[in-house]
């Protein structure tokens, strides 16, 4: 049986505050701000004269990753951040007039201005009727895995069983999903999956990955082009100076340098989840969302996530209110918005049922 509390220990910041804001913001464990600093030191020790094993590093945490979504090393990309992966879509289909984008209503933002930007048509349909609005004019279907308002959790499979069949595009945001509850990525197929790191997987900001789908890279190319776009680009003593030939795996997307320091954060991350095991996350998970959902009679009825949001009067005033005691929430449309993570326990919904 998992020993929660030790793991709660590696998170400094629980012992000042009650945090119930994982989906606005993760914590960084000692475990990742040992990595970073390890990293540093490293830097100072070599002058920086090892770099290209970095490189090698951080495909070791591609494979990690892969893992934790069961997926292939080489559809992951790292990226700043998940809007870069949907940038990287939206400017590289060859997009026709009358080409629609589907989505949510009450969609992340993303989602919703990426297409209108382009001036593309959008569509924003309620939940129960998607996959009906689907039509032979649908070229894309954008959405969230989980709703960052609501906790609604979309059910991927069935979208993605439709999508395939009717030759629309799946993007899928798994930014308020992954690092909390499980993702297939070899049963779900999307096209593109992007996770913005600095929520749920316990990241610094400043770093994210996607996953591209094999059937898609040949025909999505590159947004961005630089030195590490060539397929020799590891070769730097002589670097190729010419058209480049891209790799075929989903590295072809990151175009430049890397991250380092961040990266190896996230791999701290990635190591905790995986010794902690993904199914006993998502079980700890939404245990903790249950009890906080039951201090909410009317709170909204998705019960499959980890985001419990319930309508409120003045939900910015009470989530302030708490702040002032230490108690982190967040407020959004109308919401109060609690989000529990691995790392929080009884006594913190505790905390939260004596404020309210």
């Amino acid at each position: 049986m998992q020993d929660w509390s030790s793991v709660r220990a590696l998170f400094p910041a629980l012992q000042r505050w009650t945090f119930l804001n994982t989906a606005t913001f993760g914590q960084l464990s000692t475990r990742s701000v040992d990595a970073v600093s390890h990293h540093f030191q490293h830097r100072n020790e070599t002058a920086c004269s090892d770099f290209l094993s970095w490189f090698t590093d951080h495909d070791r945490l591609r494979e990690k990753l892969a893992r934790l979504i069961h997926a292939s090393a080489g559809d992951i990309a790292f990226l700043p951040n998940a809007s870069t992966g949907l940038g990287i879509l939206m400017h590289g289909l060859p997009w026709k007039d009358g080409d629609q984008v589907l989505t949510l209503e009450h969609e992340f933002p993303n989602n919703l201005y990426a297409p209108l930007h382009r001036d593309i048509i959008l569509r924003e349909v309620p939940h129960h009727r998607l996959l009906d609005s689907i039509t032979d004019r649908t070229r894309l279907l954008a959405i969230s895995a989980v709703n960052y308002t609501t906790g609604y959790r979309a059910p991927l499979e069935q979208i993605s069983d439709e999508c395939r069949r009717r030759g629309v595009l799946l993007y899928v945001d798994a930014t308020q999903m992954l690092g909390a509850l499980q993702f297939d990525f070899s049963r779900i197929q999307p096209d593109v999956l992007t996770v913005n790191c600095y929520k749920w997987m316990l990241a610094p900001n400043g770093i994210a990955f996607m996953a591209v789908h094999p059937r898609l890279r040949p025909q999505l190319p590159p947004l961005t082009i630089g030195w590490r776009s060539h397929h020799d680009w590891r070769n730097v003593s002589q670097l190729w100076h010419g058209k480049p030939e891209l790799k075929e795996s989903a590295e072809k997307y990151e175009g430049g340098m890397l991250p380092s320091s961040l990266l190896y954060a996230l791999e701290a991350s990635v190591d905790l989840m995986l010794e902690l095991t993904p199914e006993a996350i998502e079980r700890r998970v939404l245990s903790l969302a249950a009890l906080s959902r039951k201090l909410f009679p009317n709170a909204l009825p998705y019960d499959n996530s980890a985001i419990v949001a319930a309508p409120v009067e003045d939900a910015p005033a009470l989530s302030a209110r708490l702040k002032q005691r230490r108690i982190l929430t967040s407020a959004r449309h109308g919401l109060l918005r609690v989000s529990t993570h691995f790392y929080n326990d009884e006594s913190d919904i505790a905390a939260l049922a004596a404020a309210l």
